[in-house]
C-alpha cells in the first residue's frame, strides 16, 4: 500500500510537497480505517483551482506510464511558473512489510531522466538517461535505454520481475488500480479488467449492485437484459438496455433517462467493488459530481469497512465528509493556491479532539483551503 507521495515542481505545486497516508497518533481513533499502521484513504477539499485534481494527478501520471501510454508526458507537467528546470516525483510503498521506494527525475531544460528504485533501502535499479544498473536481472547494465520511456516500465514488461517477489506484489497492486474523473465519466483501468458497466454486467449479472441497494435501502433495483415490461411501460431491444425499477412503481426507466448522479453511481460500481474486494488504489476526480451528500458518506464509510488492501484518494467540495465519524483528520488535507503556488495542510496538525466538530472548524478557517471570495 502506498505510504506516502512527494513531487517537487509538479503542475502547481512548485514547492517540494509531501501527501501522507502514514497513520498519525490518535489513541482513540487508534484502529479506525487503517491497514498495518497505513490510512486507507485520504480527502483533498479546497478552493475552485486550488490546486486538488493536481494532488491526485502524480498517482495517476505513474500508473499511465507504468501501465497505459509508455511515452514519458513530463514537459505537460512540469510547474509553468517555476524556474527551476527539474521535475521530480517520488513514491514510497509498503508491500507485505517490505519498503518500495521509486522516484523519477526530468529535467527540461536539456531533456533528460533519472530513475532510482530500492527496495528495503538497497538500491536496486538506478538509470541515467540512457544508462542504467540493475540488481536483479541477469544484465547488470544497460546502456541502449529509449528515451522518453520509464526504464521500470520495459524491466517489467520483458521481465515481470521473475525471482522478485516483493516487486511482482508490488506491481500486482499498482496494476490492480483505477482512475476516475465524474464529472468528465472518464475512467482509466491499469489491468485487463474492463470497468465499462455493459461489460461488468455481462460478466458478472446484477446481484453485486442489487444487494447493496437493497442492503442500503435504495428503493430501486437495477435490470439488465433484452426486454423488460410492467404496465404501462414495455421495452423490447437486441442491445440488452440497462433499466431501473423503483419500489411501487416498478416501471422500467432507461439508464440514459436516469440522474446524472445515479449514471455517475451505476458507471462507479464496476471500479469501487473492484478496488474494494480486490485492493489497488481508486482515485477519484470530482467525487461530488451529482451525488448527495448522504451518498458520499455511505460510500466512503462503505470503502473503509469493507477494504482491505485498497486505498482511495479523492476530491470532493461536500464538507459534510469532514467529519470524525466518518474520516480521521489525518486523512484530510486542505489546498490552497497562492504566488508560491499550491500547497496543503493536514488536518491533524492542528491536532483537533475527537470530540471537535471538523466541519465546522474547516469553514472557520483553521485548516485554510478556503476561498477568499467577499460578499
Amino acid at each position: 500500500m502506498l505510504k506516502y507521495y512527494e513531487v517537487e515542481n509538479f503542475r502547481s505545486f512548485k514547492q517540494k510537497t509531501r501527501f501522507s497516508l502514514e497513520k498519525t497518533n490518535y489513541k482513540v481513533l487508534e484502529g479506525t480505517n487503517t491497514v498495518h499502521n497505513l490510512l486507507k484513504g485520504a480527502l483533498f477539499v479546497g478552493a475552485n483551482a486550488s490546486g486538488k485534481s493536481n494532488a491526485l494527478l502524480p498517482v495517476k501520471l505513474l500508473l499511465d506510464m507504468l501501465f497505459g501510454n509508455a511515452m514519458l508526458q513530463f514537459e505537460w507537467n512540469h510547474c509553468l511558473f517555476s524556474l527551476n528546470p527539474s521535475m521530480t516525483m517520488r513514491f514510497v510503498f509498503d508491500i507485505k512489510g517490505s519498503e518500495v521506494d521509486y522516484s523519477v527525475e526530468y529535467h527540461n531544460d536539456v531533456p533528460s531522466w533519472r530513475e532510482l528504485l530500492k527496495v528495503d533501502g538497497n538500491t536496486v535499479l538506478e538509470r541515467d538517461n540512457s544508462y542504467a544498473k540493475v540488481t536483479f536481472t541477469e544484465k547488470k547494465e544497460y546502456s541502449d535505454i529509449q528515451p522518453d520511456t520509464l526504464f521500470l516500465r520495459e524491466i517489467y514488461f520483458n521481465t515481470r520481475f521473475r525471482g522478485n517477489q516483493i516487486l511482482q506484489d508490488w506491481f500486482a497492486f499498482l496494476s490492480a488500480s483505477i482512475y476516475w474523473d465524474l464529472y468528465n465519466k472518464r475512467g482509466n483501468a491499469y489491468q485487463s479488467l474492463n470497468i465499462e458497466l455493459k461489460k461488468y454486467l455481462d460478466e458478472h449479472g446484477t446481484d453485486e449492485i442489487n444487494k447493496f441497494f437493497e442492503e442500503f435501502n435504495f428503493g430501486q433495483q437495477i435490470e439488465y437484459g433484452n426486454q423488460s415490461k410492467k404496465n404501462m411501460v414495455s421495452y423490447l431491444s437486441d442491445d440488452k438496455p440497462i433499466f431501473l425499477k423503483r419500489d411501487g412503481i416498478e416501471e422500467p426507466i432507461l439508464f440514459e433517462l436516469e440522474s446524472t448522479g445515479t449514471q455517475n453511481l451505476l458507471r462507479l460500481f464496476p471500479s469501487f467493488f473492484h478496488c474494494t474486494h480486490k485492493g489497488g488504489l481508486l482515485i477519484l476526480d470530482e467525487f461530488s459530481s451529482g451525488f448527495h451528500n448522504d451518498l458520499e458518506k455511505l460510500l466512503i464509510r462503505y470503502f473503509m469497512k469493507y477494504s482491505d488492501n485498497a486505498q482511495i484518494l479523492f476530491v470532493t467540495h461536500s464538507t459534510n465528509l469532514l467529519s470524525n465519524s466518518i474520516l480521521r483528520p489525518d486523512q484530510l488535507y486542505t489546498v490552497e493556491f497562492d504566488k508560491n503556488g499550491s500547497r496543503i495542510k493536514r488536518f491533524s496538525d492542528e491536532k483537533p479532539r475527537e470530540a471537535q466538530n471538523i466541519e465546522k472548524m474547516y469553514l472557520g478557517g483553521v485548516f485554510g483551503g478556503l476561498p477568499r471570495y467577499e460578499d
